[in-house]
């Protein structure tokens, strides 16, 4: 109970701080928005934290930068391609073992799939595999699989 507690205040918090209003009824306001975050997406009652904080950090940014990355070699192949005259796509639906140990990982993995320009993962199955659409899914599948696995030993360093 406490820790709802402790969310409501910290989201009613971010919310005063947004509008820059302290009246009383805007107070009220901001505690009812974040009662109903709370009671819509239930926080988890002890948060995740890493086992090694130093490693974890040095792990996020290289996970930052390597995603970085590859958004942007994506998004000059999607740009090649969709300028190209003869628009030579190979569309597809590849799957991609998930590979991590908590779902939060999966869902990071999924994302950074998403955000890559040219794919989408379309669906993650109980076996935690993801399916994932390519604009081009002859080669696609090596490539996302080198960056998925390089992706994912980023992921588990940094959520052992």
């Amino acid at each position: 109970m406490v820790i709802y507690l402790r969310w409501i205040v910290a989201l009613a918090l971010v919310y005063l701080a947004l509008t820059s209003n302290l009246e009383p009824s805007n107070i009220v306001v901001g505690l009812l928005l974040a009662g109903g975050v709370v009671a819509l997406i239930r926080p988890p009652r002890r948060p995740t934290q890493p086992r090694r904080p130093l490693r974890s950090v040095v792990a996020s940014a290289r996970y930052v930068l390597t995603l970085g990355y590859d958004m942007v070699v994506s998004g000059v192949q999607v740009a090649r391609i969709v300028l190209s005259p003869s628009l030579p796509i190979r569309p597809g639906i590849v799957a991609i073992p998930a590979e991590t140990n908590t779902d939060l990982g999966i869902a990071l993995s999924a994302h950074a799939v998403s955000l890559t320009p040219g794919e989408l993962v379309v669906e993650i199955d109980d076996d935690h595999m993801m399916y994932t659409h390519c604009l081009d899914a002859t080669h696609a599948e090596t490539y996302i699989k080198d960056a998925h696995d390089l992706r994912i030993e980023l992921l588990n360093e940094i959520f052992p």
